[in-house]
């Protein structure tokens, strides 16, 4: 009862809602944890591999877990997981059953009884998406290559207006630019309206390559394809992105993609 009356709560608030009854589409959580020591990191790669995923599995949900590449130079450094759920409710659910999960409270241990001041985190941030009508479900991709060398590009649009970012949405669904996607071959795992975040009104989405070199070929065939130039220099989609970030990464060893 408690999960499904927060599930209503998310709908209600949220900006983005769809007249008549929704198609059936999955709803993502992203987390990004910062940390700045490699203490930290152990504390945090330890907690998801051993704790976090394990426990998600139980539930038949696979994650994945990335590391940006902007790491190897930033004094605060990221990671990311991407989870995905059928509602806010199953999220709440499953965090209910975690709290009273011997296996998980043990496995979890270092990182879930840290000490005041021994933060096995800078900060993190929580972020609430729904998958868009052209891909209701996560795509997890087949690639190719070593581990290591495999991009995975989130980027967040944002938007003037709500208006402006309605406008956005359309453009990639009615629009066509998830369709475009999909045939130039990026793998796109999801496209998601963020629903609650720090950075309003926003979507994003992630695509997926074998290496960099994969991954700059294809935004070259992109900007190049007939399609794309036709539908970016329609009227009707103009200043519809204020701001946009850009973050590469690299799935860590245990990532479940």
């Amino acid at each position: 009862m408690k999960g499904s009356l927060l599930a209503i709560i998310f709908l209600i608030a949220s900006p983005i809602l769809y007249a008549g009854k929704p198609p059936a589409k999955e709803f993502y959580e992203i987390r990004i944890y910062q940390y700045t020591t490699t203490e930290q990191e152990s504390t945090i790669d330890g907690y998801l591999e051993k704790a976090f995923l394990p426990a998600l599995h139980g539930s038949k949900i696979k994650a994945g877990v990335f590391k940006p590449l902007s790491n190897d130079t930033a004094s605060v450094k990221k990671i990311y997981v991407l989870i995905p759920f059928k509602s806010p409710a199953q999220a709440m659910e499953i965090s209910e059953k975690m709290s009273q999960d011997k296996t998980y409270l043990e496995s979890g241990k270092e990182y879930l009884d840290a000490a005041y001041n021994k933060s096995p985190y800078t900060r993190f941030e929580r972020i609430l998406l729904r998958a868009f009508p052209d891909q209701p479900v996560m795509n997890i991709p087949s690639l190719n290559g070593p581990q290591n060398e495999r991009i995975y590009e989130l980027r967040s649009y944002e938007s003037p207006t709500e208006k402006k970012y309605l406008n956005k949405v359309d453009m990639f669904n009615a629009g066509g630019e998830v369709v475009l996607f999909k045939r130039l071959g990026f793998n796109a795992v999801f496209y998601a309206d963020v629903l609650f975040g720090s950075h309003m009104p926003n979507l994003m989405y992630m695509t997926s390559f074998d290496n960099m070199a994969s991954r700059e070929a294809h935004w070259q065939t992109f900007k190049d394809d007939a399609e794309w130039k036709t539908l970016s220099a329609m009227e009707k989609y103009k200043n519809n992105v204020s701001h946009n970030d850009i973050t590469l990464m690299h799935p860590t060893p245990y990532s479940d993609f």
